[in-house]
């Protein structure tokens, strides 16, 4: 095959991977809801800034809001049946599933020109089809921001092997801005790309002209809360999402028990970079896993943004082992090992992206709007709070559950949906709590994902796949003292 065309093989599979199955499998996660019901309330009212949290800066909902106002969505008269509310997932679903493939592209070209074609078509290739990879199908900011920190990798690796194109550094440093503007954390990538630009002149004009977008775009965020005389709640609110805690050894073990096989080769890739020098996987991979370890970004799909260099580093090593294992110096033995670790990876994703195990949450959904009392409260995750207030118009759903640790109920009769995120949550504060002791169950939908043995790989994906184990109805009084 001409080397043109070894670029088709990762974006085949990639398609097939995030295209087959979007919205059943993975199950829709409860940040998904709120990126969607953020990206709905842009649609609605034109503004980035929903209510008064200050989280996350604004271009994750900007683009989503974009590609739904492109698509004509929602479409008008959305049914109530499961299937129905399922699709009302489909398109950005579909969207995440294509910025996964593009995703893929660059790392293929990223590798190609730092290494080389082998490089390339292997680390692209794990990227494509190791079980990690379907976290990108989630609706995720993390997931959204890759595609602009890849570019401007890539942007900056021509610039330094270019002549004559300065236009290039600047459209990096865009590229990196609008990573940051989606979501903060990015900006450890700085050190990696501006030792990149540095690299073709070794001159301080060439990091200037590269910063300066790098710092413009994501002062777009802090301005806006400015304007609204909010800086002093936006100030509060960057200290409060830095300062939640969780430890590495968690989203680590995360990593083990959705690919294990990726992680020791990925690691293994790493160290041998290490001991290599290779500076380019080291500015990539260390500067982010000291945040990682230091703040407290720390849930599992932060991993995203160094799942590239896992795959190239990866790639680098196996590609190389034949150099240091005088056993592997046999191009069948060699073959057979690369070609198994992919056979493996593409084996186990496929076993478990071909489930639907979304499909209970909209079952659940279906019921509760079926059977909605007019004078009620429904209590729930944004999963479905979107849903209920922005497509049926229903009115005393607040923004999700927690909401009722901060404002009353104004009805006397309340709905939850009791899904494992709300279970989890009951720590939060005692209205949680009353919101569940205070009902009763009239319905329970237990989804596919409990049907798998958790304990057996590659079905130990499941456990990440927690929102649709099991969802209770409950319904009753709410009597304020």
């Amino acid at each position: 095959m001409k080397k043109k065309f070894l670029i088709l093989i990762p974006l085949v599979l990639a398609s097939f991977i995030h295209l087959v199955n979007p919205v059943g499998f993975p199950d829709v996660f409860f940040d998904e809801g709120i990126y969607m019901r953020r990206a709905m309330n842009m649609i609605d009212t034109g503004n980035p800034q929903e209510s008064y949290l200050y989280d996350h800066p604004y271009f994750g909902q900007i683009i989503l809001a974009g590609v739904l106002q492109i698509t004509d969505y929602p479409h008008n008269g959305t049914l109530t049946d499961p299937e129905s509310l399922q699709n009302l997932y489909l398109i950005p679903r579909i969207f995440m599933g294509l910025v996964a493939i593009l995703s893929t592209f660059l790392v293929y070209q990223i590798a190609k020109e730092k290494f080389g074609n082998n490089v390339a078509l292997l680390s692209s290739t794990l990227f494509a089809v190791m079980p990690y990879t379907w976290i990108l199908d989630r609706i995720l900011l993390d997931s959204i921001l890759l595609p602009f920190l890849l570019t401007s990798i890539l942007l900056a690796i021509h610039f330094a092997k270019s002549p004559g194109r300065m236009w290039l550094a600047p459209v990096s440093g865009m590229m990196l801005g609008l990573a940051i503007f989606t979501k903060i954390p990015a900006f450890v990538f700085i050190p990696l790309v501006i030792w990149l630009i540095f690299q073709k002149r070794k001159k301080f004009l060439d990091m200037l002209i590269w910063i300066i977008p790098v710092l413009l775009i994501p002062i777009l965020w802090p301005a806006n809360s400015l304007v609204l005389d909010q800086f002093d709640m936006w100030i509060q609110d960057v200290l409060w999402q830095s300062q939640r805690s969780n430890s590495i050894l968690e989203i680590i073990g995360y990593f083990l028990v959705i690919d294990p096989v990726l992680f020791v080769i990925g690691m293994a890739g790493i160290i041998y970079s290490a001991l290599t020098r290779n500076k380019f996987v080291l500015f990539w991979f260390v500067p982010f896993m000291a945040f990682l370890s230091l703040i407290g970004f720390k849930q599992y799909f932060h991993w995203i943004s160094i799942l590239p260099i896992m795959c190239i580093a990866a790639s680098i090593w196996l590609l190389d082992m034949p150099k240091k294992i005088k056993y592997l110096q046999s191009k069948t033995i060699h073959s057979v090992i690369i070609t198994s670790i992919l056979v493996f990876g593409f084996s186990s994703t496929l076993l478990i992206i071909t489930n639907d195990v979304s499909y209970n949450q909209f079952e659940a959904l279906s019921y509760v709007i079926e059977n909605q009392q007019e004078q009620s409260t429904i209590l729930a995750s944004p999963v479905y709070s979107w849903i209920l207030y922005d497509i049926f118009d229903i009115e005393n759903v607040p923004l999700d559950y927690s909401m009722v640790l901060f404002y009353p109920i104004e009805t006397q009769n309340v709905t939850v949906i009791a899904d494992p995120h709300f279970m989890l949550d009951q720590n939060r504060g005692e209205d949680i709590v009353k919101s569940y002791n205070t009902t009763e169950s009239v319905k329970f939908f237990e989804g596919r994902a409990s049907e798998f043995d958790t304990q057996i790989y590659p079905y130990t994906n499941m456990k990440v796949n927690q929102e649709g184990f099991f969802i209770d109805i409950r319904e009753g009084q709410w009597d304020d003292p």
